[in-house]
């Protein structure tokens, strides 16, 4: 366990010192725009080789929210590669599903009184029938922004050069991470796993948010930078009809994306490579099957580690 006094320093502004020592600790920030009474934990790991050379890997928790965790996951590949690890932990009190999952895209989400879970399962079915909610159409006020701000928070503390930052999430994480590079392709990342995600927004103009696009702000002139970003989806070759890691959302839409996340995974790939290749446009996004792991975060941090460093 990590002792608060000495690697701990709590600070709830941008624009207040926060302090990253050799080793393991946590800092906090607030939270983005209208978000500013929020309060995120970041847990880091900052390598005993660090330079201003140090590269820059961010991990996105699954709904779990457990920076620390997730942190620990990648404290030897940043020994090993000289990674300066940052883990956001968003509190599911002040992100729930819309805010965290969805990005912020959605507001007003009834979701809560119109699921089911089954029980011994890890399924969890929804009646869209009832489900309501609103397009938040401020693009700003998306958590998707918080990426950069937090890269640039801890890049000019430290002095780093680096002008682009890695990007690794799991679970919710992954669902967060391709839904950023859809909808937020301007951003500072270079690399973008998305791991193991649940269910996915197809780039389909003929599907509703959060399982298409439709009526959102994007349009097929925008899916030119998403498609241009360096995405590659992760899924777990035992991330499939057996698996009983993580929730699975079940509904009459999103299961034409498959009944489990190995096939969700290769449905949307698809679709988006069908999409860019319609469009003309060139295709980045790449798709990659760990063998012999299912929904477990740790092996496939590793797996991505080893695709992204070594």
């Amino acid at each position: 366990m990590i002792l608060a006094s000495a690697l701990f320093n709590l600070t709830f502004s941008q624009n207040k010192e926060i302090s990253i020592q050799e080793g393991s600790g946590m800092f906090s920030i607030e939270g983005g725009l209208k978000h500013e009474e929020k309060i995120i934990q970041v847990f880091y790991h900052k390598p005993k080789v660090f330079s201003k050379k140090t590269r820059v890997l961010i991990v996105i928790p699954g709904s779990g929210r457990n920076g620390d965790s997730y942190r620990d996951s990648w404290i030897e590949k940043s020994e090993k590669h000289n990674l300066l690890i940052l883990s956001p932990s968003y509190p599911e009190k002040d992100y729930p599903y819309e805010g965290y999952h969805l990005g912020g895209i959605l507001t007003d989400l009834n979701i809560r009184e119109n699921v089911k879970f089954e029980q011994n399962s890890n399924r969890v079915f929804l009646n869209e029938e009832k489900v309501s909610f609103n397009i938040n159409s401020n693009t700003k006020q998306w958590i998707f922004n918080d990426f950069d701000r937090l890269f640039d928070i801890a890049t000019r503390h430290l002095k780093i050069s680096q002008k682009q930052y890695d990007i690794f999430g799991h679970s919710a994480g992954g669902q967060i991470l391709h839904r950023f590079a859809i909808f937020h392709p301007k951003s500072k990342a270079n690399r973008i796993i998305a791991a193991n995600s649940g269910s996915y927004t197809l780039t389909d103009f003929e599907t509703h948010f959060p399982f298409g696009t439709k009526k959102t702000h994007l349009t097929n002139k925008d899916l030119k930078k998403s498609f241009a970003k360096k995405l590659t989806i992760f899924v777990g070759e035992l991330d499939n009809e057996h698996s009983k890691g993580g929730i699975l959302l079940r509904s009459k839409t999103v299961d034409k994306q498959g009944l489990h996340r190995l096939a969700r995974a290769k449905y949307f790939f698809e679709t988006a490579k069908n999409k860019a290749k319609q469009m003309g446009y060139k295709f980045n996004w790449k798709l990659k099957i760990v063998e012999g792991v299912g929904h477990n975060q740790r092996k496939m941090g590793n797996a991505a580690g080893e695709f992204l460093f070594d």
